[in-house]
């Protein structure tokens, strides 16, 4: 590990300086002629419409690979929407254990507790860069619990802590570990995720994955509370399967679909699944590789068991940061990405505002390795800059 700083401008700059955590770097190649083919102008109930929403539910079941009796659908209000259409459907049936460790885990926990105000809740959290102790799990309860924290850069190993024989549901917000990561489907009934993230597709639309245990909950229980319109899953007491063949809720954005489409084809021309979790494992090798030999950061999780491979969360640590006064320090923290934003070389790239000051950098599939690599010595640069101005 080295504390070499240089002034030194890097000559090698990222071709695509995108490494924003949500909406994420558009696939390589991409431009807006791919849109071409959007069915603007043309109802998304129309034939053309329905086709092409229905190929986005068939694709992604294809690409992420899921059992033939799980099923899709395309909901509004992207990742977030998803979750508390789910919450709002079909918790209150049993208790409900919420595992929470970054800022949207948290998120859940206030619509269980303070929206729906839910009687029988068990809350077991961490602070950033940890993972509470997910084996105090009750199988005969529900759990609602983020795959991925893209706020912390921590994740669940794998999903043994869940039992295959449970009596409970499990609701896992996946935004940012689907495509990615893998994803035990035996051991989630309701997993949800937005185009936004691993596969750079534009933000408003979420996708909901149910089990058929999932879908038995759906007919076999009605919450006391009401239910928006937006979060209607059944009709007349039976499963809506309509809405899982591409009959939405709302008005989706047919540029957003299309967008949606050429992305799901360029990942079955890579390779599917395991190409795009492969390109995410070596842009968060290239950039664990950085942190490794740099003294003055390190990852927000220090298990390397439970680092994403998305959403990549760093710390500033170093005697000369740490002398600096906690004002001082998030000052610092924050003109580091701006100072490489305005070279043009690294956007959007500061910690979630609840983290520890530092860096959150994306590394999902979309992301060139290549950029990963020319981003480092850039880092660098920025803080030795901040660093001589004292």
């Amino acid at each position: 590990m080295t504390d070499t700083l240089t002034a030194a401008m890097p000559n090698v700059r990222p071709q695509r300086p995108h490494f924003s955590s949500g909406p994420c770097a558009k696939r390589p190649g991409w431009t807006p002629d791919l849109l071409a083919e959007a069915t603007v102008g043309r109802s998304h109930r129309s034939k053309q419409g329905q086709a092409k929403l229905k190929a986005a539910i068939d694709e992604t079941k294809a690409l992420l690979e899921l059992p033939d009796d799980y099923g899709i659908a395309i909901v509004p209000a992207s990742d977030t929407g998803a979750v508390e259409a789910a919450m709002w459907s079909m918790l209150g049936a049993r208790g409900v254990d919420i595992f929470a460790w970054e800022s949207f885990g948290a998120g859940w926990i206030s619509d269980a507790v303070k929206e729906l105000k839910l009687e029988d809740v068990r809350l077991f959290e961490a602070g950033f860069g940890e993972l509470p102790d997910l084996t105090q799990y009750d199988g005969a309860r529900d759990c609602v619990f983020t795959w991925n924290g893209t706020t912390s850069g921590v994740r669940v190993p794998n999903a043994d802590w869940i039992p295959a024989d449970r009596q409970g549901l499990t609701i896992c917000d996946a935004t940012s570990a689907a495509f990615a990561q893998d994803l035990d489907w035996s051991k989630l009934d309701v997993t949800t995720f937005s185009w936004q993230k691993v596969m750079g597709g534009e933000a408003a639309h979420g996708m909901m994955v149910l089990s058929p245990r999932a879908i038995e909950r759906l007919e076999s229980y009605t919450p006391t509370w009401p239910l928006p319109k937006v979060f209607r899953l059944t009709k007349k007491g039976k499963f809506d399967r309509a809405i899982f063949e591409g009959s939405t809720l709302n008005t989706p954005s047919m540029l957003a679909v299309e967008d949606y489409l050429q992305t799901l084809a360029w990942a079955r021309d890579i390779g599917g699944l395991k190409a795009l979790q492969a390109r995410a494992d070596a842009n968060a090798a290239a950039l664990g590789a950085w942190v490794e030999r740099t003294a003055w950061i390190e990852f927000l999780a220090r298990d390397p068991a439970i680092r994403s491979n998305t959403s990549v969360c760093l710390q500033i640590v170093g005697p000369w940061f740490k002398g600096l006064s906690t004002d001082e320090q998030a000052a610092k923290a924050k003109k580091l990405p701006a100072l490489l934003e305005s070279e043009g070389v690294a956007f959007d790239i500061g910690a979630y505002r609840a983290a520890p000051p530092g860096l959150r950098i994306w590394c999902g599939s979309t992301v060139e390795k290549t950029d990963i690599e020319a981003l480092c010595p850039w880092l660098d640069w920025a803080f030795a800059q901040l660093k001589q101005k004292g």
